[in-house]
């Protein structure tokens, strides 16, 4: 329809400048986007409160509900200087007093409403020096009542640059029943009727209309099913069909065999027996590889669960298959890392490895670059620098990107340019994803998992202790040190903040060179230059220092089996994956290792459920879900980089995973049916999926 895609400011009451404020302050452009703008709540306005249960209750707890009074204002005061005026109006229904404050378009209020006249008014009331107030109420003559009395009434999220232009949730509302008005309380269907009558859910019209004037609780809670299922069916059906294009239209090079080095590695150099999650993650792997479809695969495994030797056998496949493998990690600490290890691991076998880093040196590069451009080096490790145009490959048969949140899409897709025949692609993450948002994430990738633990890993023993114990948690750390380990702690910022109450790094080094001067303590941060940073991990890798305090820069793949403690300052700073991925720094001995999460007294009950989690269990993916159901997907790393988070307006992937999963089911019905929803009874999801989704270029299809 048409009318769906005006310009907002068309809209009867909106105008130019209140579009301009709408554009900049909720992405608000057209018709369709105002209706997508939901209420983020809803008040009760069938009830009338008396003031004197009003000043009862904020007596009681300090809080209180959105309410409703009728009465009289007895008289208006102007107070304060110029710059600070207010005027407030003294309110009574006979119970009791309460003011109502206006901060601006004061000589407008004083002249609108009149001392002695009755009114209703609706507002959110906190108390106020002695009394008791309601600032900015909306007011109403009782002949409105019926209007404004009318049970649900929605509450929408604004500004204070929208409030400045009089749009505020009362306004929106307003616009909401004009625009509805103008569209005859008629939208075009995104789901076909048949469709829509086999799940029970409402028509679309019936959805909006009462997701902005719901007729009753059960009606609004049909409409939020109908607007979620939705929001849900769309990503998916977009995911599925294009997982479904890639494979049907993008060849992949065929690694037919096993060879020489994959077998000679796993004979005489395995250093460990892999697990049996292990086994099963490098038989997928290979099916792919040798299956002619280009494989896209996502790698999850918790921290220390043996990603990096799949990764290696994986490479070793294409090897032999004469075919060249990269991996391509995130920061140069955790590039020379993997390099050490593949290095190590290759032992006496006649492969070539090259590192190549933003470090690297130019006289290094000017060598590296030619002898990977012509074969002879087969393995290369790099972070960043691997995306540059100068590096080229005579034959890439395997791409692998390690912390895969960490690159933007469209630059992960620059890999696939490395080859006239797309190649494997291995995504990998020590971060355990949910269900319901790795079906969303990762939706058009196939996923493996390692869900086992290498053998002799010790649990990290994990403890929540107070900050007024330093003393004790110092003597703690001095005995670790002595028995030859190494410390983390970890601080949640750099400088100190005047808003944030925080520990913060700065302070906490100083103190910590002070309480432990016998020993070397070292420093890193994200603000550091990289060299510097560089050093001060190295010197900490090869134990000259004794206590790392550090940012999360260490959370993701520095190993280090010598640090045995991992000190988390300002514990409820930090959210449950975080907390979980910093603990992965140490356990990776064999040595028992510890975990101390250090807060002040003052928590709430999320923080501290979050903080009993993380004691109480060692499942990176159970403490994953638990991570989603208190934060919600909009928290969690990489759900904006998907490009989904944009269309989420009422789905919430932490709350609706049974609505994803049907939604996921309907899809792959219609795909079942009509893979390229080429027939007439598909057009509607066409349409629908071309109005969402620019479909000619989608990065779904590159990993």
């Amino acid at each position: 329809m048409k009318e769906l895609i005006s310009n907002i400011m068309y809209l009867p009451g909106v105008g130019p400048k209140k579009a301009e404020v709408l554009k900049r302050e909720l992405e608000i452009s057209t018709y369709e986007d105002l209706l997508y703008h939901f209420p983020y709540r809803y008040v009760d306005r069938s009830r009338f409160y008396k003031v004197s249960e009003i000043t009862g209750a904020l007596e009681a707890d300090g809080e209180m509900p959105y309410v409703q009074l009728r009465g009289r204002i007895v008289r208006f005061d102007t107070l304060g200087e110029m710059r600070s005026r207010r005027l407030t109006g003294k309110f009574t229904d006979g119970s009791g007093f309460i003011d109502l404050v206006w901060f601006k378009g004061l000589k407008y209020i004083a002249d609108k409403y009149k001392v002695g006249q009755e009114y209703i008014v609706f507002g959110k009331p906190a108390g106020f020096g002695w009394g008791y107030n309601i600032v900015h109420p909306e007011v109403d003559m009782p002949e409105n009542a019926r209007q404004v009395a009318n049970g649900l009434t929605p509450l929408y999220h604004t500004t204070e640059a929208m409030k400045n232009m009089y749009l505020h949730s009362r306004a929106i509302q307003n616009l909401q029943y004009t625009l509805l008005s103008e569209l005859d309380w008629t939208l075009p269907e995104t789901l076909p009727a048949c469709l829509t009558e086999q799940l029970g859910e409402l028509s679309r019209s019936e959805a909006i209309r009462n997701i902005h004037f719901p007729a009753s609780n059960a009606m609004l809670s049909r409409a939020r099913s109908r607007l979620k299922f939705d929001e849900l069916f769309y990503i998916q059906l977009n995911i599925l069909l294009t997982a479904r294009m890639r494979r049907q239209k993008l060849t992949g090079l065929v690694c037919s065999g096993i060879g020489e080095f994959f077998l000679t590695f796993y004979r005489q150099h395995l250093p460990f027996e892999l697990t049996d999650a292990q086994k099963r993650v490098v038989r997928e792997i290979y099916a792919d590889m040798k299956s002619g479809c280009q494989m896209n695969r996502l790698l999850q495994g918790d921290v220390g669960s043996g990603k990096t030797l799949v990764a290696f056998l994986s490479m070793l496949i294409a090897v032999d298959n004469h075919y060249q493998a990269c991996i391509m990690a995130p920061t140069g600490i955790l590039a020379q890392q993997h390099y050490a290890t593949i290095k190590n691991m290759l032992c006496d076998m006649n492969i070539r490895v090259a590192l190549l880093t933003g470090s690297t040196k130019k006289r290094e590069r000017d060598r590296i670059l030619p002898a990977i451009a012509g074969g002879e080096i087969q393995l290369v490790v790099g972070t960043h620098a691997l995306l540059e145009e100068t590096v080229r490959f005579a034959s890439l048969g395997l791409a692998i990107i390690d912390e895969q949140h960490r690159f933007g899409v469209a630059q992960r897709s620059r890999l696939w340019t490395k080859n006239r025949v797309a190649p494997h692609v291995l995504v990998m993450t020590a971060t355990p994803i949910p269900r319901t948002l790795a079906m969303t994430l990762y939706g058009d990738l196939d996923v493996s998992v390692i869900d086992e633990l290498p053998p002799g890993r010790k649990p990290v023993k994990t403890v929540h202790r107070y900050d007024d114990r330093h003393a004790q948690l110092y003597a703690f750390l001095r005995d670790e040190i002595r028995r030859g380990r190494q410390v983390y702690v970890i601080y949640p910022l750099i400088e100190e903040s005047e808003k944030i109450d925080y520990k913060n790094l700065e302070d906490g080094y100083a103190a910590l060179r002070e309480v432990f001067s016998e020993y070397r303590v070292g420093m890193v941060h994200g603000r550091m230059k990289p060299q510097e940073k560089d050093a001060a991990m190295q010197q900490f890798v090869s134990g000259q220092t004794h206590i790392l305090v550090s940012t999360t820069v260490i959370e993701v793949g520095v190993n280090v089996p010598n640090a045995s403690v991992m000190v988390i300052e300002s514990a409820e700073r930090f959210g449950l994956s975080q907390l979980h991925q910093l603990r992965g720094r140490v356990g990776r001995g064999a040595e028992q290792s510890y975990c101390i999460l250090v807060s002040s007294h003052k928590l709430s009950h999320d923080t501290r459920e979050r903080l009993e989690i993380m004691v109480g269990s060692h499942d990176g993916f159970k403490i994953a879900e638990e991570d989603l159901r208190l934060r919600g997907h909009g928290d969690l790393e990489g759900t904006q980089q998907s490009g989904y988070g944009q269309f989420l307006k009422i789905a919430s992937l932490a709350a609706d995973g049974q609505i994803l999963q049907r939604a996921r089911n309907v899809a792959e019905r219609i795909l079942d049916n009509d893979p390229q929803l080429e027939s007439p009874a598909s057009k509607i999801f066409r349409d629908r999926l071309q109005t969402l989704f620019d479909r000619k270029m989608n990065w779904g299809l590159i990993s």
